[in-house]
């Protein structure tokens, strides 16, 4: 599983990435987070969602240039979102460009979705099954796999039209090379794992770089138009069922796009609550048209709809469709690795991040799971850390700041940009005769304490260190210190009483304190 790769400097441990990823396949150590292979469907939202490029596709240019400099032809087989990525080209006009970097010949993958949406149509009106799920989407055919491989039997066993395509160009040429080009990633998993169909993948991003490395400009041309080309509706939500010349009314169509979709109709198919349909299932929302690459860099659904159904034809393509074995696919439960772990290991795990009892399961998602419960199973198979919980960090920091503001003996104030009491610690409280935080807190600090320092270090914005101050109405001296929080608009200040009040015989020096910093003012209300 090499076809996305990650930028460890660049991976800044936000945890977008596992909050995006349907399938949790992203473990996290070392405050890096790394795509787990046996576990992942290649869906590609990782990389669409991550704010710092940490995911990357492989590039795949030097494997085709590779491919170029061999004797044999090399054919593209162009995904019908082509239309959509590249704004009023045509197929001539990519062909005519792809020549110049050096291909033979280029084709649509429409051309293959003609062969395989016929294959469904023998499928539905023949061979009379229960549930069938189309099998064109690699991430979706990833997902039944590897989570719910009991829903094998209802995928459809037929090529994708990648490799529909790719097969009959490989026919039509014996000694052809074919390269893919599409707005998938799930697509260079595909030809990797089914070998000697497709040699090479690569993204509309890849190609637009290459175009722009060897100055090749695509020329515009929106008066192509071919009656016969139907199947391009295939990257579109519903577009496979669309090409369907006549519906079996023995059975329900049904378009589901996005992967939680997707999840929630096979946990309905396993529960056994849908019978007799046909289902188009795409992992991305909106279809091939919403794949990453697009999603990433242009996502624009109404205006890519409406360019494909401008260039989509009311007839299917010419072909010669192939036997219905030589279009037969195997699918096989792909095992997962990670054991579900013992009851006693998940409380022990959330014990572990300070859920002691379920009212402490917040279940907030910021670690990217969906409760504390899924993170700590996580956490049990390696996937996880503790320190991702929010809620567990927040304590555990205040825990620990509080326990240094009650314990010390400088007295500490926080006030906010009004001159409001937030929070009073102990010691404050004796050096000022107050009884309870509460007889003080909310209120402005002239109540207890002549505001002109604090007025100055707000004005001035320069901090007061170890002043010396007698407070008259307490007959006690404290060496005073006044520092703005960056920021905030809070103050901070720590007072210690001396050991001398004002009617002492004898005279001492009042005591120095150095200022102790204060929780973060996100555990302070202003």
């Amino acid at each position: 599983m090499d076809c996305l790769t990650l930028k460890k400097s660049n991976c800044k441990n936000c945890y977008k990435c596992i909050r995006h990823c349907p399938v949790k396949s992203i473990r996290f150590s070392g405050n890096q987070a790394y795509i787990i292979g046996n576990e992942c469907i290649m869906c590609g939202q990782c990389f669409v969602v991550c704010p710092q490029d940490a995911k990357q596709i492989v590039d795949e240019t030097e494997k085709v240039k590779v491919l170029l400099q061999s004797d044999d032809p090399v054919i593209v087989s162009l995904a019908p979102s082509f239309i959509a990525n590249y704004e009023g080209v045509g197929i001539e006009s990519m062909r005519k460009a792809l020549k110049k970097l050096g291909f033979f010949d280029a084709e649509e993958t429409a051309i293959g979705a003609t062969i395989v949406k016929k294959e469904y149509e023998h499928m539905i009106n023949e061979e009379n099954r229960d549930i069938i799920i189309t099998s064109c989407c690699h991430s979706v055919n990833l997902l039944i796999q590897k989570y719910f491989p009991a829903e094998l039997p209802y995928l459809a066993d037929v090529l994708s039209p990648m490799q529909a395509h790719c097969r009959d160009i490989k026919r039509r040429y014996p000694d052809a090379k074919t390269v893919f080009i599409g707005p998938c990633v799930a697509k260079k998993d595909e030809a990797q794992y089914y070998e000697g169909i497709v040699d090479a993948v690569l993204t509309f991003d890849e190609l637009t770089a290459w175009l722009k490395a060897e100055n090749i400009e695509l020329e515009s041309n929106t008066s192509e138009k071919d009656e016969n080309s139907r199947a391009r509706f295939f990257p579109t939500t519903g577009g496979i069922l669309k090409t369907f010349i006549e519906e079996n009314p023995h059975y329900t169509y049904l378009a589901i796009d996005g992967t939680e979709n997707c999840i929630a109709a096979l946990r309905d198919i396993e529960n056994g609550n849908i019978h007799r349909c046909v289902i188009e299932m795409s992992a991305c929302v909106g279809s091939c048209i919403g794949g990453p690459v697009m999603e990433k860099f242009h996502r624009s659904p109404i205006k890519d709809y409406a360019a494909v159904a401008r260039s989509a034809g009311e007839k299917d393509f010419a072909v010669a469709q192939p036997d219905p074995i030589e279009l037969r696919k195997i699918f096989t439960a792909i095992g997962r690795k990670n054991p579900q772990p013992s009851e006693e290991e998940i409380r022990e795990a959330l014990r572990q991040m300070g859920k002691t009892k379920p009212s402490d399961e917040l279940n907030c998602g910021s670690c990217g799971y969906d409760t504390c419960r899924e993170k700590a199973i996580a956490i049990c198979q390696g996937k996880a850390e503790i320190s991702m919980c929010l809620p567990y960090l927040k304590d555990k920091a205040e825990n620990f700041s509080d326990t240094i503001v009650r314990n010390t003996p400088n007295g500490l104030i926080v006030l906010n940009e009004k001159l409001e009491v937030q929070q009073i610690n102990r010691a404050a409280l004796k050096i000022l005769n107050l009884r309870l935080a509460s007889d003080i807190l909310g209120d402005q600090v002239v109540r207890v304490m002549e505001p002109g320092d604090f007025v100055s270090v707000l004005s001035k914005g320069s901090a007061i260190h170890n002043k010396r101050v007698y407070l008259a109405e307490y007959e006690k001296y404290v060496d005073e210190t006044i520092v703005m929080i960056t920021n905030t608009g809070c103050l901070y200040v720590s007072c210690a009483m001396s050991q001398r009040k004002k009617h002492s015989a004898k005279r001492r020096k009042a005591s120095a304190v150095r200022p102790l910093k204060l929780p973060t003012a996100s555990s302070i209300s202003r």
